[in-house]
């Protein structure tokens, strides 16, 4: 009797929560730490709210990453710069256009050109060619999103000119003090830079992304409730997060028995993303790969209860390999056809429906741009 009490306590609290949207810091951890049978009750509300706002369409972004190089020394990734284990490269420029060619054809509506961090000026030119020529090969029909780290804003403004118009920076931890154990502490990894960087951004025009790690060494239940925070503070348009998943060539494998259990991780992240669909219902959400690295239908659970975008990997295969920010990554033997043909399977078998050559732009960007013409209008 007292256990079935107790249970109803539970789903009577859920649902007093999410029906009266009483989402505090202290409510929003306590429902990022509901296990089962009880989050079920939480996705379940989160996906009838992305169905209702969103639709049941899923947005394919055609991943390219197109170069493992990188300036910076984050101790979470695999491909840091003093990472010696890592076969560097940097993909033709033809390659790379191949690879948004291919998205173009079978009808991806978007790319997203993904990289390690440079801001050299041969890096900055060729990320400016590639966005006109891939402009030239779609007839500038294949939306273009870029994640590339942090720059100036002038070269913010130089490749929105030239047709980026999403940008993907992660956060990584809104926590500064969490921020600052994940990396080095020198004037290239400051986190007052990164927020910075975030504001250039939504400065310039782009839609604007962030994202987290879940499952950090050291991070609780609290700082992932600020982490919903930040995200509705900064009025972001985007999001992509994913569950923490150690490389064994990092500094920060050393810390892995402070590390929650890899399910528990996985939980956290659905329930992270059943939240915040909840908190802002009307931006993009990304199911992250790394789900899929821990259950091999982790990214469709992720559709299932708010996210509404997948990413299929359209890297050359060889190269997929040494672009491994964590273990275990999937798909790096696959080619490009045969993602997607997975892909499509395991979406319908949900229910789902991929939006074939749609942008798929987040809602939430444009409420903006539309209520600040009100306001000026008035």
């Amino acid at each position: 009797m007292l256990l079935y009490l107790s249970e109803m306590t539970t789903i009577g609290k859920i649902e007093s929560i999410i029906n009266n949207r009483e989402l505090s810091k202290e409510n929003i951890a306590f429902l990022l730490g509901l296990q089962k049978p009880y989050q079920h009750i939480l996705h379940e509300y989160a996906g009838k709210i992305n169905d209702e706002v969103k639709g049941n369409k899923v947005h394919f972004r055609g991943l390219i990453e197109f170069s493992n190089i990188c300036t910076k020394d984050c101790y979470y990734c695999g491909i840091r710069k003093s990472n010696h284990n890592t076969h560097r490269y940097t993909l033709l420029h033809e390659e790379i256009l191949n690879a948004a060619d291919f998205a173009f054809r079978n009808g991806y509506g978007s790319v997203v050109l993904q990289s390690g961090e440079r801001s050299d000026r041969f890096f900055v030119e060729q990320i400016d060619s590639l966005l006109q020529d891939i402009k030239k090969i779609s007839g500038g029909k294949l939306g273009i999103t870029l994640s590339v780290g942090e720059q100036t804003e002038e070269t913010y403004q130089r490749w929105y000119s030239s047709g980026a118009h999403r940008y993907l920076l992660r956060i990584e931890s809104s926590s500064c003090r969490l921020f600052e154990r994940i990396h080095p502490q020198n004037a290239l990894h400051m986190y007052d830079t990164r927020l910075e960087c975030l504001q250039m951004l939504k400065r310039t025009g782009y839609q604007t992304g962030t994202g987290v790690m879940i499952g950090l060494p050291h991070q609780t239940l609290d700082d992932l409730a600020s982490d919903i925070l930040f995200f509705q503070l900064q009025d972001v348009d985007m999001i992509g997060m994913g569950p923490y998943i150690e490389h064994r060539d990092t500094p920060l494998f050393a810390e892995r028995e402070h590390l929650w259990l890899l399910q528990q991780r996985f939980d956290t992240a659905l329930n992270m993303i059943a939240v915040l669909r909840i908190v802002m219902p009307d931006i993009n959400i990304a199911a992250a790969t790394a789900l899929q690295a821990i259950d091999p239908m982790g990214r469709e659970k992720a559709l299932l209860c708010g996210a509404n975008i997948i990413m299929p990997n359209i890297t050359p295969t060889e190269n997929r390999k040494n672009y491994l920010l964590y273990r275990n990554k999937p798909n790096v033997d696959e080619g490009a056809e045969d993602t997607i043909a997975g892909l499509l399977k395991r979406i319908q078998h949900i229910g789902k429906e991929v939006a074939f050559d749609e942008w798929g732009d987040s809602q939430h960007y444009f409420n903006k741009v539309n209520n600040r013409g009100s306001s000026s209008a008035i």
